[in-house]
């Protein structure tokens, strides 16, 4: 294999397809239940260093690390969610904003357990792409079905109007935190995925800017287009790795990218549009009755 393909194949989609699986649980909180985190990094870092220090101390495997990571994920989104499940969307933002940064705080003052801004180095690789690739469409699988279940249109009730919602029997309070606890699982399993990748990991990684890059992305693609999240998150992830070869240049047509997308259409890339199997049934039998009508005119003439 040559040098470039190695690198796509071991490096470019398998950072890809792990960054999309930790920034679907912003598609979680925001495009169903409407809910902005600005701190859902932190709870990748805290799967990532779950699985390392079990590693370090147990010296588990990945299949060990995993359900520990998630775990833990799923545990500190509930305790994060008890404050802020009844506040107002721009409250919620501004104290998963300062969770992120504490979480971040403390990995770096923690340096006898975490490494500090070191980080910790030599967990075994224990991924490749057929693995990562495979938990990917099992996690796609997972939410799509999740956002055509009742749950799934509850949470989509409790974001366009919580007030009519609990007029309607739904329980708010119980539906935002279940977003929580699901969101802070799915990127604490992303954070396990990263650390048995890349063999390492640090607090710099995890901040709050990689948490507003998600947003970004959902809100590219479209916020309530699961389909659009995937596309727009691993477009915007590969490149600006395609283009490290000139720092510049992939700064400013990142950039420009946003942007032309935000003003031109404000609804995302996709809008409401899932390319789902239904999606494509239909679009086939359109395609099918267009070309049966264009056939049946050609006859009569």
């Amino acid at each position: 294999m040559s040098p470039l393909f190695n690198y796509l194949l071991s490096f470019l989609i398998n950072y890809s397809f792990i960054m999309v699986i930790g920034m679907l649980a912003i598609f979680i909180l925001t495009g169903l239940a409407g809910m902005f985190s600005m701190g859902q990094a932190s709870f990748m870092a805290i799967g990532g260093y779950t699985a390392a220090l079990m590693y370090r101390f147990f010296n588990t495997n990945i299949w060990l690390n995993i359900p520990a990571a998630i775990f833990m994920g799923m545990l500190f989104g509930f305790l994060i969610g008890l404050p802020v499940i009844k506040l107002r969307r721009d409250y919620i933002a501004i104290v998963t904003l300062l969770f992120g940064q504490a979480v971040v705080a403390l990995l770096n003052n923690s340096s006898a357990i975490t490494g500090g801004a070191l980080g910790l180095s030599g967990i075994p690789k224990q991924t490749n792409h057929i693995i990562i690739s495979v938990f990917m469409v099992l996690v796609v699988f997972m939410i799509n079905h999740f956002k055509k279940s009742r749950f799934g249109r509850q949470c989509i009730a409790v974001k366009n109007d919580e007030l009519a919602a609990a007029a309607m029997g739904i329980n708010v309070a119980r539906t935002k935190m279940t977003a929580f606890v699901l969101a802070g699982g799915l990127s604490a399993f992303a954070g396990a995925l990263w650390v048995h990748t890349t063999t390492y990991i640090d607090p710099a990684s995890f901040g709050w800017t990689q948490s507003s890059l998600w947003i970004i992305i959902v809100f590219f693609g479209g916020i309530n287009s699961l389909t659009g999240s995937i596309v727009s998150g691993l477009l915007l992830t590969m490149l600006p790795e395609i283009l490290r070869f000139s720092n510049t240049l992939r700064i400013v047509l990142y950039c420009i990218i946003v942007l032309v997308v935000v003003n031109f259409r404000p609804q995302g890339l996709f809008g409401s549009t899932e390319w789902d199997i239904d999606t494509m049934k239909r679009m086939f039998l359109k395609i099918k009755g267009i070309i049966a009508a264009k056939q049946k005119k050609v006859t009569e003439v």
